[in-house]
Order: C-alpha cells, then structure tokens, then sequence
C-alpha cells in the first residue's frame, strides 16, 4: 500500500493529477496577465514624434505616433491625449469630414461614420483614445480598453491617413508626428 501527500510511497496517478491542477492553477492566475500584456497596441513599435491639435487657438488633443521603420505604413498607433470635453458622436462627424477631404466616397464614409459612432466614446480632459493600424483592420482603444475595431483596409487607410497623408488638414501635425523622436 502506498502513501500519499508527498510521502516516498505517492503513486504515478496521484502525482499526475497535482501536476494538472497545479499547472491549470498557474495557468488561470496568469491569464489575467496574459491578456493584459497584449492589449498594448504600441508593442514592438518605436516612439516617432507627437504634436498639438488645436482649434480655434484651443488645445483640443496632444498625438503621438508608434510605428516601425516606416510611420506611414502599418503597423502603427496613434495616442490622442485629450484636453477638452467631446461627444463621440462629434469625434466620428469630424473624422468623416477629414476623410471625405482626402477622398473618400460617400458611400464608405456614411458606412463607416456610422461604424465610428457606435465605436467612439464622448471624452473628457485626461481620456485617451488610442488607434492601432494593421494591415487591412484598425482597433481603438479607450484608456487602455478594446472599444471596437473596423476590418476595413480601406477605413484603415482613410483614418489614419487624417495625420499621415500628405493632403491632410493639418500639416504641422503631420511633420510634428513623422519626426522621428
């Protein structure tokens, strides 16, 4: 007869079923982890450079850009530090305003105002909307949590083309960003 909890006589089977639950326990208690450190969406990116965007002579957001070795193709990410108060709703309208200036058609841009609408949260002065691009899909984030993606490359490209492309509205912001850091 054998004996059990640690004693020199523990069986074969009894030791299989510790190890089990023992690596399921570590398993469960890491996972929290786990998932965690693959929500941040600047991972394996480097630091390009950042910049203002203001309105009317008013700080409405502070960007900076992620990227690899090229910060116009993806991946990339985006961080909009806010510094006003904005409806989400007012944040999809101006997007599809910027996106139609740089081509979009009408068809796409009520398609994805629509999508931008749902996805995009109202913001307060310390919130973060963080926009990650990888080939053919773009996910936000709002400080820190998954808000929604859109698989679109197409959408992809049109947003963060509103800072990136050479037609874009802002053009200091661009060079502010594009400026490696």
């Amino acid at each position: 007869m054998s004996e059990s909890h640690g004693q020199p006589g523990k069986t074969a089977k009894s030791e299989m079923a510790s190890g089990g639950r023992r690596r399921l326990l570590l398993a469960l208690a890491a996972a929290p982890f786990a998932a965690f450190a693959n929500t941040d969406p600047t991972a394996g990116l480097k630091r390009w450079g950042n910049g203002e965007f203001r309105r009317f002579g008013f700080l409405v957001y502070e960007a900076t850009l992620w990227a690899g070795d090229d910060p116009q193709r993806p991946p990339l990410a985006l961080r909009l530090d806010y510094k006003r108060t904005l409806a989400g709703a007012a944040i999809a309208e101006a997007s599809v305003k910027e996106m139609r200036g740089l081509g979009a058609d009408e068809a796409s841009l009520k398609r994805w105002g629509e999508l931008m609408t749902r996805i995009f949260p109202d913001v307060k002065e310390g919130d973060f909307i963080v926009g990650q691009y990888e080939t053919g899909v773009a996910r936000f984030y709002f400080n820190g949590r998954l808000a929604g993606e859109v698989a679109d490359g197409d959408f992809a490209r049109a947003f963060f083309g509103i800072w990136l492309d050479a037609k874009t509205s802002a053009p200091g912001l661009r060079a502010a960003l594009l400026r490696r850091v």
